[in-house]
């Protein structure tokens, strides 16, 4: 399966959570798979909840999302993350716009939290650079 997310915004991501750390290319490329993955499992969640509503349109409050927020508060591109959303569930699913963006700010906020947990990884290792090896060792230790 190829990965939907562009890396730029999966790097930039990482960066901030690094502080002054480097980020290799391999490391963003690994979070955007992951990202990926986690996204398509949550879509395929939410296509359940909007079955059992009644519904071919998932919706916000089928990610768990009361409010959304401003898709420009987003570093995530929502295209990508739409396509993301359809990876797993049927095509007879339409994805409103305010489930895109929630699924977004949710991946978001995951990429935030395994990015400054392998930043610590890194700079446990006495590394100036957040590689690959770190977010591996994340999901291996946290998932």
């Amino acid at each position: 399966m190829s990965v939907e997310l562009p890396f730029a915004p999966v790097d930039t991501i990482i960066r901030r959570n690094a502080d002054e750390l480097r980020v290799s290319a391999d490391a963003a490329e690994e979070l955007a798979r992951r990202i990926q993955d986690h996204g398509a499992d949550l879509a395929k969640d939410a296509a359940e909840h909007a079955t059992a509503d009644g519904r071919k349109t998932l919706m916000s409050e089928d990610f768990g999302v009361e409010q959304v927020v401003d898709k420009d508060d987003l570093e995530l591109p929502v295209a990508p993350v739409d396509r993301i959303a359809r990876l797993e569930i049927d095509d007879s699913y339409r994805v409103a716009m305010d489930a895109r963006i929630a699924l977004a700010d949710i991946l978001e906020d995951y990429a935030d939290n395994v990015a400054k947990a392998a930043a610590t990884l890194a700079r446990h290792a006495d590394r100036r650079t957040v590689k690959a090896e770190d977010i591996e060792t994340y999901f291996k230790l946290f998932e």
